[in-house]
């Protein structure tokens, strides 16, 4: 494998959930990691993931493109990983992932670097949702800066310490009963963490297409009800799951959005809900996916068994029925 030692990559968020995957990924092959984050004095357990310097941290916040410019200096690609799943401050979807990736183009733009964003399969300037208005706008952003740019679509995205599967877990161990909204029949393409982080590696080695945008999912595509019984199956507990209709979803997350941990629900949530999350045909046809980077993902079943188990009522020493 070719060395990678002189080219300088910053991603931004990378100390977070998907973040630590690619980092790991790209030392793996060798690039020189510049993270940018909010809080770098928390970003210490990503160096471990690479060699004795290959990794330093900085302070960046997407909405203060003076900061992101200054974490830019002298790179020669730029990741930008940055996205909230829930609102709250100024943390608002279009402030982070509408207007802080279009600092980051601007910024890589501006000292000539690449550039690789994630977004999320549904980004859509007419989805029903804010934060799928946010990410189409963030993808139009980076493109008119960086038309060249690699911008990668997700489905939802699986691991150790994601907020879906850890999620629904959570909920099943405190509550005799798990909500189903709109019968659980939404459709899911649920990706491995790890695979959609090589994605990210293979775009900043540069294998994939010039301005094209991939849609990346595992490969089976799932009902909500069916991931609700994996994740049940994993964890050995019955839990009763009931179906909840859309509009007595959106009520209840008018006051459920203001609630703490597992039980937050928002309403652009619900409406993100009302739309199928899966590889589009016209990605499969044109090769725009995970298979056409000749990456073989790893399924639901076979991942999370590796990490819910502490969710049984004996974690790992659960006894195992004949």
């Amino acid at each position: 494998m070719a060395s990678h030692q002189d080219t300088l990559v910053t991603v931004f968020g990378g100390s977070g959930f998907l973040g630590r995957y690619v980092v790991r990924a790209l030392c793996r092959r060798d690039y020189r990691i510049r993270v940018a984050v909010r809080r770098p004095e928390l970003a210490g357990h990503l160096q471990p993931l690479g060699k004795v310097g290959q990794i330093h941290a900085v302070q960046a916040n997407l909405r203060y493109p003076a900061s992101v410019e200054a974490a830019m200096r002298d790179s020669h690609v730029a990741i930008n990983l940055v996205g909230v799943l829930t609102e709250g401050g100024a943390q608002s979807f279009d402030a982070v992932q509408a207007a802080g990736a279009a600092a980051v183009a601007k910024a890589a733009a501006a000292v000539g670097a690449a550039m690789v964003h994630v977004s999320a399969i549904g980004a859509d300037a007419g989805s029903p949702s804010r934060y799928g208005r946010s990410k189409a706008a963030g993808e139009k952003a980076v493109l008119a800066a960086v038309p060249s740019a690699t911008i990668l679509r997700p489905s939802v995205v699986f691991g150790p310490e994601d907020q879906f599967t850890n999620r629904f877990a959570t909920l099943a161990r405190i509550s005799p009963m798990l909500p189903l909204i709109g019968g659980g029949l939404t459709k899911l393409q649920p990706v491995y963490v790890g695979d959609v982080a090589s994605a990210v590696a293979d775009a900043v080695d540069g294998k994939t297409r010039r301005g094209a945008t991939y849609e990346v999912g595992g490969p089976e595509v799932l009902t909500m009800r069916e991931i609700m019984e994996i994740i049940l199956a994993t964890i050995e507990r019955r839990r009763m799951l009931v179906s909840l209709p859309f509009k007595l979803a959106e009520w209840q997350a008018l006051v459920l959005q203001f609630a703490p941990g597992p039980l937050k629900l928002t309403p652009d949530q619900v409406a993100l809900l009302r739309s199928d999350n899966v590889v589009s045909e016209a990605a499969k046809s044109a090769g725009l996916t995970l298979e056409g980077l000749g990456i073989s993902a790893d399924s639901l079943e076979a991942i999370v068994p590796q990490y819910l188990w502490r969710f049984r009522a004996a974690g790992q020493f659960q006894r195992k029925s004949a």
